[in-house]
């Protein structure tokens, strides 16, 4: 299986969430089954069926997240030296050649992307388009609109 990149704060989130999910939410959903069982007839049991949904969901997120985490390369980008070369991890300024607009992602994993949070997925067509490219470089991105020039500012190893 190929490896799943992470940067270091992702892995650490998800290990979070899972163990949320296996200390704290399956405990509670088995005694949500436990009590609805103890009510009687389960065909026309509701409280017993949305329990059951739940537990099946958690349980995927579990396995998921125990997958992932077991084949996941973590890159801890502090540990980089910086060299002004955008890659996995980094947090990039930008500012739209167009607009004059600055922008500020950082490039993570799959699983780590936020745009609220302006954490931009590697294999998104910004981040596609900024890899590899070196601080003062103008990176062209295809979008539906037609193509955008994006100058990097700054490369940030945080």
């Amino acid at each position: 299986m190929n490896k799943i990149p992470l940067t270091k704060t992702g892995a650490d989130q998800m290990r979070e969430e899972l163990k949320k999910l296996k200390n704290e939410d399956r405990p509670r959903i088995i005694a949500s089954i436990a009590e609805a069982r103890a009510h009687g007839d389960l065909k026309e049991n509701a409280e017993y069926h949305a329990a059951r949904e739940e537990q099946g969901f958690t349980e995927a997120r579990i396995k998921d997240f125990e997958g992932k985490l077991s084949n996941a390369q973590i890159i801890d980008i502090t540990q980089i030296p910086p060299t002004g070369k955008v890659i996995f991890g980094t947090t990039v300024l930008l500012s739209d050649e167009d607009t004059g607009e600055e922008l500020t992602y950082q490039i993570v994993g799959e699983d780590e992307a936020d745009i609220k949070a302006n954490r931009i997925s590697v294999g998104s067509p910004i981040a596609r388009a900024l890899i590899g490219k070196m601080e003062g470089d103008i990176a062209i991105v295809k979008t539906p609109g037609g193509d955008r020039e994006l100058e990097i500012i700054e490369v940030r190893h945080i």
